[in-house]
């Protein structure tokens, strides 16, 4: 059987993820860092430990490795929201250097845990650069997406095609519009799900042209998120499978679009540990390997 880290859609095998219980540690971390961090409303500890209970169920069920971070000293909050500390490649782990001030600590203590399990790192981001997980998106085995952004800058893109172009990868860069500004999260991944080989759920008024054309010319069917459902992160879907879908509840119009497509969609809680951060299911997780 052959494995691959390039996929954002291929039957999931292994995948990461934080443990709210980890990352949020009690309810007074919570309120000591939900405004700083620019949560929306502080999240509920117990509340948050049952809805990720529930979603680690639902991938416990449909992948045949989930295993999770453990607690850290000197990472907030955020660190729930794994997926954007580091990036799997084919060739090793790509430690990020976070955009976001807050969670400068998570990549170390990622790198970590990689170094303790013999999981090897291609390299790192150095200063200035700076890179996060949420803002790339595997578009086949052969091409990586990356967003132009406030969490991701021109010298961390530049680093990162210094570590993947030398070894056959196309690094195809969108550059994002200001939208609501430095203290926003908005990445890549905020209006791109890849869940197929030529299906995406996206979120085109934020869309690059270039970049939106790029994808149709590949062939990319492209799923339309209305607008009264992106903040919702409607368009924020991770797939465990070619078109099995885990999405956040309460996007009923992307959901039967998803449908009518021909997904299976698994709707899950997210009142505490997405809706508050701004962190959907891939947020949640750190994929690592696909089989081909």
């Amino acid at each position: 059987m052959k494995f691959t880290h390039h996929s954002e859609y291929l039957p999931m095998e292994s995948v990461l993820v934080k443990k709210a219980k980890y990352a949020f540690r009690s309810q007074a971390f919570l309120e000591e860092q939900w405004k700083d961090l620019n949560y929306l409303s502080p999240p509920g500890f117990e509340a948050s430990i049952e809805e990720f209970q529930n979603f680690e169920s639902w991938l416990n069920a449909n992948v045949p490795e989930v295993r999770s971070f453990q607690a850290a000293e000197g990472v907030t909050i955020d660190s729930i929201y794994c997926r954007d500390a580091s990036i799997a490649t084919d060739f090793g782990m790509i430690i990020c250097r976070m955009g976001k001030e807050g969670r400068r600590h998570e990549p170390q203590a990622q790198a970590a845990y990689y170094n303790e399990r013999s999981i090897p790192i291609l390299g790192r981001i150095e200063a200035p650069g700076t890179l996060e997980g949420g803002d790339v998106a595997w578009l086949d085995t052969e091409t990586l997406a990356v967003g132009r952004t406030y969490r991701t800058n021109a010298e961390g893109i530049a680093q990162l095609k210094a570590l993947l172009e030398p070894r056959g990868i196309q690094v195809l860069v969108a550059d994002l519009p200001h939208y609501r500004g430095k203290d926003d999260v908005f990445h890549l991944m905020s209006i791109l799900s890849p869940v197929d080989k030529n299906l995406a759920v996206v979120y085109s008024p934020l869309m690059p042209i270039a970049f939106r054309e790029e994808l149709i010319s590949r062939g990319y069917e492209l799923i339309e998120v209305p607008e009264a459902e992106f903040d919702s992160m409607g368009c924020n879907v991770l797939a465990v499978g070619p078109r099995k879908c885990l999405m956040v509840e309460g996007n009923p119009v992307t959901q039967q679009r998803m449908i009518e497509a021909g997904c299976e969609v698994h709707p899950y809680k997210g009142e505490n540990i997405s809706i508050p951060g701004g962190g959907g299911p891939t947020c949640l997780t750190r994929p690592l390997k696909r089989r081909c």
